[in-house]
């Protein structure tokens, strides 16, 4: 397995199952600072600096949360308007990060142009972790994700997934990549205007993924473990940022989950996972029952942040 140590976090595409496993294993082993609302000192001489050029809720907070939880330290943006990358100037990405490499030990990077944080990595000194590029990748996200559900059902092999929404989302594409390395069975359902690129479908199924296309929730919901959501009412990814219209449409109802459908038709263990915001697409009737998953992924978020972090920069091997 290859060290973590100064290592670039830009894809899953590459990421091998076993590092998976060393990620959580790490997560669990950081996990009494998280759980006992703690700060530590593992990361006491190191900064932490974010470069948000799109809004963030969850991914920012939990990425600076684990920071300090390991005693390190915080600078950064979180609007790139404040900063001469979104102003008059548009400072360019090479130009900024050659800045910001002197600014701290490690830089999260949330993009709205695909491929940022790679081009980032190509000029930096120091890690660069991706923490979602436009239509790209959000590997921290996932790894999130996986990490609940090992936790959950004490294995990644021999469950089945739906994969439901926008499928040219980020979470959608690193999904894809970190499943081709464990024995799954994929159902996607999407509008075909959201459905993967060919190219993209013709990657994963080259990697091993083993998917099939449904057109409606009802088909599949009975044989889910795991139900993958992103919503398909969606802001363009490629917009710094996009303020929401009235006319902005509602979800189809073979793209919703509810709580009536999950009782009368889910397994009793399966488990809704969705990264967040959401619209229509997931019935909030559905939070306080025992298929929920996503409110636990804010806490699973700062363990994985964490043990990224500590593996990164060293304090942990």
């Amino acid at each position: 397995m290859r060290s973590f140590l100064g290592r670039d976090i830009l894809s899953l595409k590459e990421f091998d199952r076993h590092e998976y496993f060393r990620v959580f294993e790490v997560a669990a082993e950081l996990e009494p600072y998280a759980r006992d609302r703690r700060n530590g000192d593992l990361l006491k001489h190191k900064t932490l600096v974010t470069a948000f050029y799109q809004p963030s809720t969850r991914t920012r907070l939990a990425t600076e949360a684990a920071m300090h939880r390991l005693g390190g330290h915080v600078t950064g943006f979180a609007d790139a308007k404040m900063t001469r990358a979104g102003d008059f100037y548009q400072e360019g990405i090479q130009d900024t990060v050659k800045m910001l490499e002197y600014y701290g030990d490690v830089i999260a990077m949330r993009h709205y142009q695909q491929g940022a944080p790679h081009e980032a990595a190509m000029h930096a000194s120091v890690p660069v972790i991706n923490c979602g590029d436009g239509w790209g990748e959000h590997p921290t996200q996932v790894l999130t994700d996986l990490f609940t559900i090992h936790r959950m059902r004490g294995t990644l092999d021999g469950l089945t997934w739906v994969l439901i929404g926008d499928m040219r989302m980020r979470t959608m594409h690193s999904i894809s990549y970190a499943l081709s390395k464990f024995d799954a069975q994929v159902y996607v359902i999407s509008p075909d205007e959201m459905f993967f690129l060919p190219e993209f479908a013709e990657e994963v199924t080259d990697m091993g993924l083993r998917w099939e296309r449904k057109e409606h929730i009802n088909q599949v919901i009975g044989e889910a473990d795991v139900i993958y959501m992103e919503p398909v009412v969606q802001p363009d990814y490629t917009k710094a940022r996009e303020e929401a219209r009235e006319d902005k449409g509602r979800t189809p109802e073979n793209y919703q989950v509810t709580k009536k459908l999950l009782f009368e038709h889910a397994k009793p263990n399966a488990i809704v996972l969705h990264s967040l915001p959401r619209q229509d697409e997931l019935s909030t009737d559905v939070d306080n029952t025992r298929f929920q998953r996503y409110w636990v992924e804010a806490y699973n978020g700062v363990l994985t942040r964490m043990a990224l972090l500590a593996l990164i920069l060293g304090a942990i091997e």
